[in-house]
């Protein structure tokens, strides 16, 4: 007979990544909106409640982890992120999966305990403020334009002396560059 991990297990053993965050709990809902956000900005991703960075599943003892999440969905996300949750049983000790799929209005932000709104990307396992760079292209996106970048005479002297002396150290970039 064949004995099939439990599918929680299986996401647990893949670890936290770009697509996977594990969450002891949910109380905090500005923090969690920057997760959702993060997903939601990137590809998508699963958020395991319960569950803590270790791997080890402590659990959830009630359904606050859940209006939590849906509170920082709906008051703390602009606009508003999409989620499916699915509760399951592993050895007893319930555990909340929670589904973000990709947004398609990036770019999602986040709004901090002080109203201020920042969007956010998933990097690794981690969630980062969106750059500079980031946000211009899904501007472009929305209005449909090129992207352009310019560089300045300056700019353009230090690439085409990277080029010309390459390898290179920074002493010398500060004398002949």
């Amino acid at each position: 007979m064949i004995s099939r991990k439990h599918p929680v297990i299986q996401l647990i053993q893949q670890g936290e990544g770009l697509h996977l965050d594990f969450k002891y709990e949910v109380s905090d809902a500005p923090k969690i909106a920057r997760s959702l956000v993060a997903f939601a900005n990137t590809d998508g991703g699963t958020l395991l409640i319960g569950v803590k960075d270790n791997g080890k599943i402590k659990g959830i003892h009630s359904e606050e982890e859940f209006f939590m999440i849906e509170n920082a969905a709906r008051r703390y996300c602009r606009p508003e992120v999409a989620f499916r949750t699915k509760e399951w049983n592993v050895n007893g000790k319930k555990v909340l999966e929670v589904t973000i799929p990709k947004g398609e209005k990036p770019p999602y932000r986040a709004l901090n305990t002080e109203g201020k709104a920042k969007a956010y990307i998933r990097i690794d396992d981690e969630n980062i403020v969106a750059g500079g760079v980031q946000m211009k292209v899904w501007k472009s996106r929305k209005s449909r334009k090129e992207i352009r970048f310019t560089d300045s005479p300056g700019e353009r002297k230090l690439l085409t002396c990277l080029k010309e002396h390459e390898p290179v150290s920074l002493k010398f970039l500060k004398k002949q560059c």
